[in-house]
């Protein structure tokens, strides 16, 4: 029997493993959980400790982000899959079981993330995964079930098993050897889109990255920053970037840089249009730091390129997202 780790990341998040850590330790016999705090300075340790004894406690000194704080805690956990599960998450019975199936009896798969409805309103998709996550050919992603901020309503109409580009990092299941191999999650994007760039990775070697629609679990979303966030915006943009220098060919990269540079003042624009200053100026602080870690992105797409010279783009949708939502007025993903 393979060994699983459920592995939540917490910080500062004590209210949100009272109500959603119950659901965790109730449908997740077969697993051991571990709760990583990133340097809390609120009492969820002395929580954990006295209501939930049963779970494993990851102390870090500092927050580390998304990024740092997993891979900190995950080189401390022995397990043949991690599973990398927001606090926000409530889990269903046998969550686990369809995930497993797949990375048990398929040996190139290598991550698989369930259904992710809202928590709020459980017939809608929940915006970070949906059912499944892919990118266009500027690398913009979008998921089956949610593309922007256009969430379907859940009809049964993904509940599918299916390669996909990207899982999300709410709920995702890998192999803890995969993990390790492509040196976890790239730390300089503290948090937002570095499970696409891992999955981007994975992809590239030769690995499949899949979507069960057979588990279900419902998210709570924007636990730590909301959706419009300035923050969110600015790591959102930022990272966009980075991901796109890092693994998109030479060729593809002299003309889609400049097409996403252009299409990202554009949303700046449409920020200041709408009100939305700080959002606006986050767009140009992501871009400003971008321009000055050119040197250190050169750097990593030489080894990525190096490493994984190529990579098959049968999830890669074949248009334009942005296109296809606002000109189109294409909403839902029969896109894929």
């Amino acid at each position: 029997m393979t060994s699983i780790a459920v592995v939540i990341l917490n910080y500062n998040g004590e209210k949100l493993l009272q109500q959603f850590l119950p659901s965790v330790i109730q449908y997740s016999p077969e697993a051991e959980i571990f709760v990583a705090d990133n340097g809390s300075s609120d009492t969820s340790v002395q929580l954990l400790r006295k209501h939930f004894p049963q779970v494993r406690i990851l102390e870090l000194k500092e927050n580390f982000g998304f990024c740092g704080g997993y891979n900190k805690a995950l080189r401390q956990v022995k397990a043949d899959y991690y599973v990398l599960l927001n606090s926000d998450v409530e889990v269903t019975p046998d969550w686990l079981g369809p995930l497993r199936l797949l990375l048990d009896t398929r040996v190139e798969i290598a991550a698989v993330q369930p259904k992710v409805l809202s928590f709020r309103d459980k017939n809608l998709f929940e915006y970070a995964g949906a059912a499944g996550g892919f990118i266009d050919r500027l690398g913009y992603p979008f998921c089956r079930g949610r593309i922007f901020d256009h969430l379907e309503e859940d009809h049964g109409q993904y509940n599918d098993e299916r390669p996909v580009f990207w899982a999300s990092g709410a709920c995702m299941m890998i192999r803890s050897e995969k993990f390790h191999q492509h040196e976890g999650f790239d730390e300089d994007m503290f948090a937002h889109m570095e499970e696409i760039d891992l999955c981007w990775k994975l992809n590239r070697s030769q690995n499949s990255v899949y979507y069960s629609g057979n588990s279900c679990v419902y998210h709570l979303g924007a636990g730590t920053l909301g959706y419009h966030h300035p923050r969110k915006t600015y790591l959102n943009f930022r990272n966009g970037l980075s991901l796109i220098f890092k693994h998109l060919d030479s060729l593809e990269l002299m003309y889609k840089l400049p097409f996403r540079l252009a299409l990202d003042w554009l949303a700046a624009l449409v920020f200041l249009f709408k009100g939305e200053g700080k959002n606006s100026l986050s767009i140009f602080r992501a871009h400003a730091h971008f321009i000055g870690q050119l040197g250190n992105l050169r750097a990593k797409r030489r080894v990525i390129r190096k490493e994984y010279p190529s990579y098959p783009e049968d999830n890669i949708h074949p248009g334009l997202i942005i296109f296809d939502y606002y000109l189109r007025k294409r909403k839902t993903s029969s896109l894929q």
